[in-house]
């Protein structure tokens, strides 16, 4: 699984796999040149989830200080995102809420286009559903641009 390797195929491992399976992902991209990070949110407001991980992103200096760096990764952030609410962005003004589970990655779209310039990659995956417990679905998303 781990051979052939592309920035949203790592960005999807982070996100799904285990503590276990997350050593050996991380190595592995690493040694193929990505910066990866996983973390996790929950929220019915749509603007804390963008925060927490652009925020990550930032703290973990897998973005500089660049607009254009920033505007990658907020796209990337806004397609997963649209991904997961079908479309239909918004989560607490339509009693909605997630609990999430993401992951950055940084580099090439795959090892060997590195002359391609770098990409950003978000994947957010959980659960989603009205804010009772046992209401809720499985729900991913993937949003990849360049910076």
């Amino acid at each position: 699984m781990l051979e052939s390797l592309s920035i949203g195929k790592i960005a999807t491992l982070m996100a799904l796999g285990s503590d276990n399976d997350l050593k050996k992902i991380q190595k592995k991209a690493q040694e193929e040149g990505y910066i990866v990070y996983k973390g996790s949110v929950g929220s019915m407001d749509s603007a804390k989830i963008f925060a927490a991980i652009e925020t990550a992103a930032k703290k973990e200096n897998i973005i500089k200080p660049l607009y254009r760096e920033e505007h990658a990764i907020y796209h990337s952030i806004l397609d997963a995102y649209s991904a997961i609410c079908r479309g239909q962005a918004g989560l607490g003004a339509v009693l909605r809420t997630v609990g999430l589970v993401y992951s950055i990655v940084k580099g090439p779209r795959i090892p060997e286009e590195v002359k391609d310039g770098e990409w950003i990659a978000v994947v957010l995956y959980g659960t989603m559903g009205a804010p009772t417990k046992g209401y809720e679905h499985e729900v991913i998303g993937l949003g990849i641009n360049p910076i």
